[in-house]
């Protein structure tokens, strides 16, 4: 089927007619984006305009972006359409189908290594600008901010990404395994949810310490758990101090200190309301852990055990915990929790993360980051139809990654540093 098109004429902007059945919004920091593009290189895709309606068909956002630039006439294609279904159908497409694209952002990047560092990469109404360069001091000219901060540092960690997965494998060829120390009902079932327990990721470890943690820094770890986070510490020349009640748990991370590097990570058994007293003279740099959720794993018999307490008796040792580590932090330091909400017994959240949060506030910190770790959905799927239909519970896929300082914020990203992102074996 033929559209007959004229050739293109230079039209009055005040003569064109808007047409009354546009659904493409424009909103202003797209008309915004294309105003600077026309005043960058011109008006060159010209107004489509309806010979049979004198609607416009095409270019409604760059009619308002041309008129923002004060320009008055513009290129103005006529385009004699068959019918009213076939104009609407080419009304519609327009902009839906161009967002159906891929861009290879790959290729964008190798261009602009052409272009220079003094072209606006805004023009390219690109978002994903992670991708692109942007940093031009010496030394940062053509980094992506993946290259630079080991991810993206926006609120969203996507542990399921290609890229994510990747740099986990690398850590773990190193010869991590959180997993040692820890009983068999524990690996394999959480009691309340039907899930898997989780092995801390070290990468979000890396993220943490590299983010939050200065150079040779210390780090404390009020529940330290597995071996991972004192792995990765001294693997990236932080000094790490770890307390975890259960010796069989200290047993086993000191059996994997033969993967450490200088500084050597120190375990010490204990019971983390004693903390003060256990790491006397310590004083840390960042205060880093992932603590026990109330009652959903239970870790051991030992009545000392956080995980056997009712949850309010659970939240004041909580509390205490927090407190006396928050006291062994050095002021202007960050301290960061990952947590997650927990279901009680009668199904309800205990509001363990807002009363994480509220823990640190009353220690005298600052909050300051939440970031949302988006984990694998593993048997996700399978649970959700059962929980869902039987009493309409969400099946969880995140946990919370909470960020405090403690003192004055900007003091302690200039004791951080600037980011150092290593390079593992089987990096590319």
């Amino acid at each position: 089927m033929e559209i007959k098109s004229t050739d293109i004429k230079v039209t009055p902007i005040g003569s064109l007619v808007y047409n009354p059945k546009n659904n493409n919004k424009h909103p202003e920091d797209q008309i915004n984006r294309l105003a600077e593009l026309i005043k960058y290189q011109g008006f060159r895709n010209p107004i489509v305009v309806s010979v049979r309606t004198g609607y416009v068909i095409a270019g409604h956002g760059r009619i308002e972006a041309a008129k923002k630039i004060g320009l008055k006439d513009v290129p103005v294609m006529f385009q004699d359409f068959e019918n009213e279904a076939q104009e609407y159908a080419y009304l519609t497409s327009d902009n839906a189908i161009a967002a159906w694209a891929e861009l290879d952002l790959s290729m964008v990047h190798a261009e602009l290594m052409d272009l220079g560092p003094d072209f606006n990469v805004e023009l390219l109404g690109i978002e994903d600008f992670e991708l692109l360069p942007e940093d031009k001091n010496e030394g940062e000219v053509g980094k992506t901010l993946a290259q630079k901060f080991i991810i993206p540092p926006f609120s969203v960690f996507d542990t399921r990404q290609g890229y994510w997965q990747d740099r986990k494998k690398s850590w773990l060829s190193l010869g991590l395994a959180s997993e040692e120390g820890r009983k068999e009902n524990l690996l394999n079932f959480s009691k309340t949810i039907g899930e898997f327990t989780s092995i801390f990721d070290p990468v979000l470890c890396e993220i943490a310490y590299s983010w939050f943690c200065p150079k040779d820094g210390n780090i404390l770890d009020c529940f330290a758990g597995g071996s991972v986070r004192g792995l990765v510490a001294s693997h990236l020349g932080r000094q790490y101090v770890g307390v975890d009640l259960r010796q069989e748990q200290v047993d086993a991370n000191r059996k994997q200190e033969h993967i450490a590097l200088d500084p050597k990570p120190v375990w010490h058994c204990g019971d983390s309301r004693n903390i003060k007293e256990i790491c006397q003279g310590y004083e840390a740099d960042f205060l880093f852990s992932c603590p026990p959720y109330a009652d959903l794993e239970v870790y051991s018999d030992n009545p000392s055990d956080l995980s056997n307490l009712e949850y309010e008796e659970f939240k004041k040792a909580y509390f205490d915990i927090i407190n006396k580590s928050c006291s062994l932090l050095k002021n202007d330091s960050f301290a960061c929790f990952v947590v997650g909400e927990v279901r009680g017994g009668n199904g309800n959240y205990y509001n363990f993360v807002s009363d994480t949060i509220q823990a640190f506030l009353d220690a005298g910190l600052s909050y300051y980051n939440e970031i949302i770790l988006l984990n694998s959905q593993g048997s996700a799927a399978m649970r959700a139809n059962k929980i869902f239909n039987s009493a309409r519970k969400i099946v969880k896929t995140h946990q919370n990654v909470l960020v405090f300082v403690k003192g004055s914020a900007k003091k302690a990203t200039e004791k951080c540093g600037t980011v150092e992102v290593m390079e593992l074996e089987s990096d590319e």
